[in-house]
């Protein structure tokens, strides 16, 4: 069985975070997404930066993340971009139903 799973990344223009939004939604890798603001602090260069973001989750299932982060790599213009994951431990079966339902199966079939 599958995992359901949430993949995040963190994009600095608008624009790219839709370009990656629509192409994995496009593809059928991911059931939906959701985009928001954040205001980020890290490391760089061993120097201490900060900028607003848009952090972008995407709902989709395991076997999917590495062809997810091809394409997110594909077309992300941060140099290190953070593209990872979590698993949902918990849901509604109605929820893992609509996933089902939006992303293709490993061999790109629908279930």
């Amino acid at each position: 069985m599958d995992n359901y799973i949430i993949v995040t990344t963190l994009c600095n223009k608008e624009e790219v975070a839709h370009k990656i939004i629509d192409s994995l939604l496009e593809k059928r890798l991911v059931a939906g997404s959701q985009m928001s603001k954040v205001h980020s602090k890290y490391f760089w260069n061993n120097s201490l930066e900060e900028c607003d973001e848009h952090k972008i989750e995407f709902r989709t299932k395991e076997s999917l993340f590495s062809e997810i982060e091809k394409e997110i790599k594909k077309i992300h213009d941060y140099e290190v971009a953070e593209i990872s994951c979590v698993k949902i431990v918990n849901a509604s079966s109605e929820f893992f139903e609509w996933i089902d339902e939006n992303v293709k199966d490993p061999k790109g079939r629908f279930e």
